[in-house]
């Protein structure tokens, strides 16, 4: 007995030692090298704000201290960049990309422009939350969601394209609620469908609200946007008294179409490595990644800039993500009619 258990506290410490070696590989291996963070959108969007962010923060807390740079790959929604961390990227833990999570109940639902799988790459986490509300520009003449339902035509409303909340969200409430709007797809990103709203080209936007209170602070306090529904399930401690598009669903599939609208798209801005990065290296970039997140540093520069900090880390991502793949049969047809592009 004493020998049994002798043994096992032996081989247990040689465990422990051979972890901690594999460790400190995976720590020393990003000494000297250069972490390229790949945005799958414009400069401007909330997605580049995160990411531009954590990569000026996260070589403090990777051993050795990479370079850091960020490159924009805007298309197709953020699929170019997602199919091309999927594809084309190196196994090897020096390329993060941000890509927007809807694109994957795209995968699922059979959309073919989508290459990828998303239970095979490596998610390190996601930086904050993601509130969708739906804005309206003066000229609209929409100031509540009452004049939305009350409008004489389809409202336009900007949209970088499928798989992204500015697309889905919209054409759910739309199934949903029966809202008369027009999708006008095909702007790079957030910052592009921002302006389009602006300038009159269109009527609104459904948007991230962590986005659009500080994009949008003086036209909101001048009359020239109005937020006028969530699209969340719980409302925004700043939203009080803007009405959630729950409360006005009359089916039981209504109410399963808007609760997969806040599901799937308030995971919105997941950062992730190619599939087969080493387990280790994935791993010190999870723990680096949410320790940037609690960075003082990183939190004050996020509080000057109104971006919202509420990390989620990597396993969390990743079990959350995989929970899609077992969705019903018939909910998925049923979305791939509303969401997958036709033909």
């Amino acid at each position: 007995m004493i020998y049994t258990s002798f043994r096992r506290a032996v081989m247990m410490s040689a465990v422990f030692a051979i972890t901690l070696t594999v460790q400190a590989r995976a720590q020393d291996f990003f000494k000297d090298k250069t972490l390229t963070f790949i945005v799958g959108y414009s400069p401007g969007g909330t997605y580049d704000q995160y990411t531009r962010l954590v990569a000026r923060h996260i070589g403090k807390h990777v051993s050795g201290g990479p370079t850091r740079v960020v490159e924009n790959m805007p298309g197709a929604g953020g699929i170019i960049a997602a199919n091309h961390l999927y594809n084309r990227v190196k196994p090897d833990g020096l390329t993060v990309a941000a890509w927007a999570s809807p694109l994957i109940l795209q995968q699922i639902m059979g959309n073919e422009a989508t290459k990828f799988d998303a239970r095979k790459v490596g998610w390190l986490g996601i930086p904050g939350p993601y509130d969708t509300a739906c804005h309206f520009n003066q000229q609209s003449g929409i100031k509540t969601v009452d004049d939305w339902f009350a409008a004489k035509r389809p409202l336009k409303i900007a949209s970088i394209g499928p798989g992204t909340s500015l697309s889905d969200v919209p054409k759910l409430l739309k199934a949903a609620l029966n809202l008369p709007l027009e999708m006008v797809e095909g702007y790079k990103g957030g910052a592009e469908a921002r302006l389009a709203v602006e300038s009159g080209e269109v009527d609104g936007l459904c948007a991230s609200w962590q986005a659009t209170k500080v994009s949008w602070r003086s036209q909101m306090e001048t009359g020239k946007i109005h937020v006028v529904l969530q699209a969340t399930l719980k409302s925004h401690p700043e939203l009080k008294k803007v009405p959630l598009a729950i409360n006005y669903a009359k089916t039981e599939e209504a109410r399963t179409l808007l609760r997969v609208a806040d599901n799937v798209h308030v995971y919105q801005f997941p950062f992730s490595t190619a599939p087969g990065t080493p387990p280790d290296r994935l791993q010190v970039l999870q723990q680096a990644f949410v320790k940037t997140l609690r960075d003082p540093e990183l939190i004050t520069e996020a509080k000057k800039a109104d971006l919202e900090i509420a990390p989620i880390d990597g396993p969390t991502t990743a079990k959350t993500f995989n929970g899609l793949y077992e969705l019903p049969p018939t909910l998925i047809a049923r979305l791939k009619e509303l969401l997958i592009p036709k033909r």
